[in-house]
């Protein structure tokens, strides 16, 4: 595996000296680059959806700090958006979709096969990134899952709880179903685009996976990551598959080993530790330094970087924070804690 990309070497089951190190939400608002070409693009969609200018911020942080993994610059609800959702985003607030409240808003929508009209210029992305990126950079795409994804649909925005998502899954089971089904059939079909288009690893980021509980994780967080991750090893076995189900708590164990994903990542709600035991025995584990030391900096973010590499050394991790980092984030942060990563 010497000759591989190292991030390809971790998800494979390599454990190395110094981990791989990538972090979410790397091409953001807290680089100063970042800013000036959403402002060249005009706004959050025109930028997801202008191949060249999303290849750029994808590229930013990789000439900046030398990740070790580009992630594809997009978004979580352009796939909603692909299904025929209305998607737009309120300057500040986030992101505002048509809500999915009864049968005929789900009718609606159209069929997957038509997504890939409105996706192609991510493709086209990852096309770009393919070309450009340097030879020892890994390629990384990505989806929401699909409850995290529903949870959106319905509400129509970002809420604190999933509320509306709680109701409609409680009140009327079958069109839940069917929000759930019809997304997780998008997410295979968007992913597989991606991987052929140049993708060479794949993230289900399911960020409001901690909001279900018991019967509720299974049915609607890992169900579908199994299936998801069931089609597109069938369809391109060599890809590896990493699963982030935020905020899973104790439900992290036995995650990869249930779904089939290559590696799991975990939010800093855990210890390193705990999921060095309890994770990490079945296979590659990604994070989980906390977002905050982006902002504060200094010997706690040096001390706590050292606490996740040393207690997740003895098996194969990829280091990465964890949630995305925030917009109020110190660049020269940044640049410590890969420093400190590659030389202790």
């Amino acid at each position: 595996m010497a000759d591989q990309k190292k991030i390809l070497r971790a998800l494979a089951g390599e454990v190395q000296a110094v981990p791989p190190i990538w972090m979410m939400r790397q091409a953001g608002r807290y680089l100063p680059e970042y800013r000036a070409t959403r402002a060249q693009a005009g706004d959050f969609l025109s930028l997801c959806y202008n191949s060249e200018l999303a290849a750029e911020v994808t590229l930013q942080p990789i000439r900046r700090y030398g990740f070790d993994a580009a992630i594809l610059f997009a978004d979580i609800l352009l796939l909603p958006q692909a299904l025929g959702a209305d998607l737009w985003f309120v300057t500040g607030e986030g992101p505002r979709l048509s809500t999915i409240g009864a049968q005929a808003d789900f009718d609606r929508l159209k069929p997957v096969e038509a997504i890939h009209e409105t996706l192609n210029p991510v493709y086209d992305t990852l096309r770009i990134l393919k070309r450009e990126l340097p030879s020892e950079t890994t390629l990384i795409g990505f989806a929401g899952a699909p409850w995290t994804v529903a949870t959106y649909m319905i509400a129509g925005r970002g809420t604190p709880d999933q509320g509306p998502a709680h109701a409609l899954k409680d009140e009327n089971p079958a069109l839940f179903a069917q929000v759930i089904d019809r997304l997780t059939e998008g997410t295979i079909d968007y992913l597989s685009a991606q991987i052929e288009a140049g993708a060479e690893v794949v993230k289900l980021f399911d960020s409001w996976a901690g909001s279900l509980n018991g019967a509720d994780f299974d049915r609607y967080a890992l169900e579908p990551a199994k299936q998801i991750i069931a089609a597109l090893k069938a369809r391109h076995p060599d890809t590896p598959i990493i699963a982030f189900p935020r905020g899973a708590g104790d439900r992290y164990e036995g995650f990869g080993k249930a779904t089939g994903a290559d590696c799991v990542a975990v939010d800093d709600a855990v210890t390193p530790d705990w999921v060095a035991a309890h994770v990490q025995k079945d296979g590659c584990v990604q994070g989980n330094l906390a977002s905050r030391h982006m902002v504060t900096g200094g010997a706690e973010l040096v001390s706590e970087t050292r606490k996740v590499v040393d207690a997740l050394k003895h098996g194969p991790h990829i280091f990465n924070l964890g949630h995305g980092i925030t917009p109020d984030a110190d660049p020269e942060n940044v640049q410590l804690m890969i420093d400190t990563v590659r030389n202790g």
